[in-house]
């Protein structure tokens, strides 16, 4: 009997058995995010609730309800290169991810390479950048694919909540940090992360990953404890109905909760926060398909539920 919290309406609901009802049912007036900053009375609260058969004999389905966002997060931090398969794909794809370096290499050279870099990468810190929080959409949202990026691409992703204040934590305590897991997909402008002009320094995260729209979230929020493994989920993604991503877990390199030491190691983790944990194999770069007005993206992951966005070109 897995629950979840989802916004249906613009009010908080919890979801049972691909039913729903409104929190206010039990006098519960606060937002998803207000639920969040409270999590420690909040969920075993959620757990009684869902025990309520007379309310959920009732209940409404909720594969047919308009979802919103869940909440629009305060901060989103997003753990780039976590899964070997999906970095080497890129650069051996359509090759908006090399660098000069590569460019001088042969295939058979560049593959090694890019191997080889990510055995190493393993042992270290992870790699983590900002995503905003303004490029954050709903789970039936449209994405909008901006006049200037000639690449937007798709990375369907485990999405960790953040429920309580986190700073300077161990990755033994990391979890005790961990409200649920949410659905999210880091959509990027390819071509705009490398910049080849004379005044790039390095990758530019600002034009590639925040335009409006570019992080599709929902529909539920998971309590962690309804998640028997986070490292045993299955990430699917389809445009158009063709499968391109379909892995596991399992293939995380850094785990999450050496992601929250790292990050917690610099910054002050708050509830409601948003981490994404890194994109599998699968994504357009790795094959030379980019997304188009009127494509339409579906991605899932085990027992978070299921996003549906249509794309639609700017203006």
């Amino acid at each position: 009997m897995t629950h979840a919290l989802a916004t249906v309406g613009g009010a908080a609901v919890l979801v049972r058995d691909d039913r729903f009802v409104p929190l206010s049912h039990w006098g519960e007036g606060r937002s998803v995010l207000a639920l969040l900053e409270d999590w420690a009375a909040v969920e075993p609260q959620l757990a009684a609730w869902a025990a309520d058969e007379a309310a959920f004999a009732a209940a409404q389905d909720f594969a047919s309800a308009r979802v919103d966002m869940p909440y629009r997060p305060g901060q989103v931090f997003c753990t780039g290169a976590n899964y070997k398969k999906h970095v080497v794909g890129l650069i051996m794809g359509d090759g908006s991810m090399r660098t000069a370096e590569h460019e001088e290499q042969t295939e058979e050279e560049r593959r090694a390479k890019a191997e080889a870099m990510m055995d190493q990468r393993a042992a270290l810190p992870p790699f983590c950048f900002i995503k905003l929080p303004s490029s954050a959409v709903g789970p039936q949202d449209d994405v909008v694919l901006p006049k200037n990026v000639q690449k937007p691409d798709w990375e369907l992703e485990l999405g960790v909540v953040i429920g309580k204040r986190t700073h300077r934590v161990s990755a033994a305590e990391a979890m005790d940090h961990v409200a649920g897991f949410a659905v999210v997909n880091d959509v990027t402008a390819r071509e705009l992360i490398f910049r080849r002009d004379g005044s790039a320094i390095g990758a530019d995260w600002l034009a590639g990953k925040s335009f409006p729209t570019f992080l599709p979230f929902g529909p539920l929020i998971v309590p962690r404890s309804q998640v028997a493994d986070p490292y045993d989920l299955t990430i699917r993604l389809s445009v158009n109905g063709k499968v391109y991503q379909d892995e596991s877990t399992a293939d995380m390199m850094t785990s999450i909760e050496r992601q929250i030491e790292f990050l917690s190691s610099i910054v002050v983790l708050l509830p409601g926060d948003v981490i994404c944990t890194g994109s599998p194999y699968g994504n357009g770069a790795a094959f030379g398909v980019f997304l188009q007005d009127g494509d339409v993206m579906e991605g899932s992951i085990t027992g978070l539920g299921t996003q549906r966005n249509t794309c639609v070109a700017e203006g």
